[in-house]
């Protein structure tokens, strides 16, 4: 990646961010924390690695996209907006969500079912999730993870948003998950550790 395509996706990351400030405060609630850890990551899968075309936001061999730390709702809103689905003042009505998800753990089980339908249809269309790291204390995940690796979801990229927080505390002193990668290794995950806001990182993962 040169310089002058980071220096474009750190603007674009920049953009969500104050979209996030904007529309938490709009509302007057929502969680700016955890959309706005997730800014980069967006910033690149919208505008580097996803196919997706704004104005086909149903188009049938788009990449899927799970938002499964739904509570970041607005970090993809706002990167939604960013890519041009929508205009930045419409941020009330979304075109291009996959998947609106509720209770924590939900979002990646749909994931794998959209990654193996995929598969089924022999169709070359990638499904993203991204869950948090308060997020994988769901028993859910785990099943879903063990789904994934006893169906072969090569199709299935999976990105945990470690930022230690969670709504009651650090992630450590509320349920102490760690070490989430080597619990991951197990399930035939190819787990690869990166600095989320470091896009060469995020381009060779």
């Amino acid at each position: 990646m040169t310089n002058a395509e980071k220096l474009t996706l750190k603007k674009h990351a920049c953009h969500i961010r104050m979209g996030v400030i904007e529309g938490t405060h709009s509302a007057g609630c929502g969680h700016p924390g955890g959309s706005l850890s997730i800014a980069d990551v967006l910033s690149y899968l919208y505008f580097k690695e996803l196919n997706v075309d704004p104005a086909q936001p149903r188009m049938a061999d788009r990449d899927r996209l799970v938002l499964s730390k739904g509570h970041a709702a607005p970090a993809l809103y706002a990167a939604l907006a960013e890519r041009g689905f929508f205009p930045v003042e419409e941020l009330n009505s979304v075109p291009g969500v996959d998947m609106s998800t509720g209770s924590l753990g939900q979002g990646i089980s749909a994931a794998c079912g959209m990654a193996l339908g995929a598969k089924h249809a022999g169709s070359a269309v990638n499904v993203y999730a991204i869950l948090g790291d308060g997020e994988v204390e769901e028993g859910e995940c785990w099943e879903a993870f063990m789904f994934a690796a006893h169906y072969g979801l090569s199709n299935l990229c999976v990105m945990l948003d470690r930022n230690h927080l969670q709504i009651d505390g650090t992630t450590e002193t509320v349920m102490n998950s760690a070490p989430l990668e080597e619990k991951l290794r197990p399930f035939n995950c190819n787990v690869v550790t990166i600095h989320g806001h470091d896009f060469d990182q995020l381009e060779t993962a």
